[in-house]
Order: structure tokens, then C-alpha cells, then sequence
């Protein structure tokens, strides 16, 4: 079947916010027959409004908006949502990935970018969701760790670890693993949906937040980094209770 003759209540929805209304609309009719229905919006604010009235399935988000930066809107949609967020960026510099990154953005592009480029992207993005390849309850448990792939969680004692659709998507392959070490290629094709390419730096920022994150909740649960292979999960014993005297 055509992209284009998918019923439009199956088709994911997207908004672009970004202030280039040419581009906008250049990207709604490119999008169309790709099968995605597409709002845009040109401010941040604008956006935000858009996102509270809509079924939203994935933002595309300009950095250089006005009124809002893109990362002041990203800030707020991560506040209220787990929407995933591709971030355009016209600068290309590391510098604003990294940061929009570690806001929780999903992925980043740089300006000018070709529109068969970000469908890949956007494809990748919704790849990781979940969907194909889980357990008919979605439910992955690994020491103290609690992953539920149709809520988009993971949480450690009922304390929710507020991950990225990429986090979780790593965090998933390296319990999957079992200890074993996943290597960096097997991530970034798994995970984010592309090639590894010695300038992108995007797997070592989700990892180090996922890092971050599970350090924040638990001792037991370490992410190591495998030297010039990959990275792996290590699961301390629990702690035996205390005797009573």
C-alpha cells in the first residue's frame, strides 16, 4: 500500500515549529505522500498551543525561533510531555546538539538538510517507540529495574527515570544484553537508526545522560563503557537486610 493511501486516523501525526513559513509548507507537501499528516506552527508559543490541542506523534523543532527559543519550548514540552523532538539546528554546531540533546531532544539535524533525510530521521524516531518486538505486556524487569514499553517507562522503585525515547531505546538493547557488551554500531543502528560516523558524537550524549539517570536512583546498575568495543550493564547483588541485634 502507498503511504499516501493509508487512512488518515493511522497516519502519525507531526508538527514543525519553525518560523520559515516557506520551508514549513515545502516540508507539509514533501511529507504528505510519505504518509505523516503534518500541523506546523511558526513560534514557540504558537507550537506549545498546537501540541496542547493535538494528538502529536512527533515534533520537529526549530533551535532559532522567536519570542521562544527552541530549547525554551523543548524545556516545556519535556516538562508535560515524552513526545519525541527532532531539533533543526541552522548552525550545525556540537555545541547546540549537545544541549538539545541533554534537554531530552531524540535526534537533530542540521540546516539545510535534504526532506528524504529527515523522513529517515523521523522513521528512525518512531522506530523506537514501542510496538513490534516486545512481550504482550510490554514489560521488561532486570534487577531493580522496571521497563514498560507500551507506557514508554522505565522506573526504579515506582520512581519514574524520565528517560528520552532514545534512552529508553539504548536502555532496552543493553538489558536485553544481559551484561553482554552492545556495541557502539549495534546502538547507534538499533537505537537511533543510522550509521556510526567518527563526528557523530549523539550515542556518547544519550549514554552519558542514561548514565546519569540511573546513578541518580540506584547503585546496583552501572553503565560501563567497554573500551573500544561498546558498553555494557553491570548488576551489583542486592543488599542482604539488616540483622536485628
Amino acid at each position: 500500500m502507498n503511504p499516501a493511501d493509508v487512512p488518515s486516523e493511522s497516519k502519525p501525526t507531526l508538527l514543525i515549529v519553525d518560523d520559515d513559513h516557506e520551508l514549513c509548507a515545502m516540508l507539509a507537501e514533501y511529507l504528505a505522500p510519505e504518509g505523516f499528516l503534518t500541523l506546523t506552527a511558526g513560534t514557540g508559543p504558537a507550537g506549545l498551543e498546537q501540541l496542547g490541542r493535538a494528538a502529536v506523534d512527533l515534533v520537529v523543532l526549530d533551535v532559532m525561533l522567536p519570542e521562544l527559543s527552541g530549547f525554551e519550548v523543548l524545556r516545556r514540552i519535556r516538562a508535560v510531555s515524552r513526545v519525541p523532538v527532532i531539533m533543526l539546528t541552522a548552525r550545525g554546531e556540537e555545541v547546540d546538539r549537545v544541549v538539545g540533546l541533554e534537554m531530552g531532544a531524540d535526534d537533530y539535524l542540521a540546516k539545510p538538510f535534504s526532506p528524504r533525510e529527515l523522513v529517515a530521521r523521523i522513521r528512525a524516531v518512531l522506530r523506537r517507540m514501542p510496538g513490534e518486538g516486545q512481550s504482550a505486556s510490554g514489560l521488561i524487569l532486570w534487577g531493580p529495574l522496571r521497563l514498560d514499553l507500551r507506557a514508554r517507562r522505565a522506573d526504579i522503585a515506582d520512581r519514574d527515570l524520565e528517560l528520552t525515547s532514545a534512552e529508553l531505546r539504548i536502555l532496552e538493547l543493553l538489558v536485553r544484553a544481559d551484561t553482554r557488551t552492545v556495541t557502539r554500531d549495534e546502538l547507534m543502528t538499533q537505537a537511533l537508526g543510522r550509521r556510526l560516523l567518527p563526528t557523530d558524537r549523539s550515542l556518547d550524549t544519550h549514554v552519558s545522560n542514561l548514565r546519569r539517570k540511573l546513578m541518580k536512583h540506584t547503585d546496583r546498575v552501572t553503565l560501563q563503557s567497554v573500551r573500544g568495543s561498546g558498553y555494557a550493564l553491570t548488576l551489583a547483588p542486592a543488599r542482604a537486610p539488616a540483622s536485628q541485634g
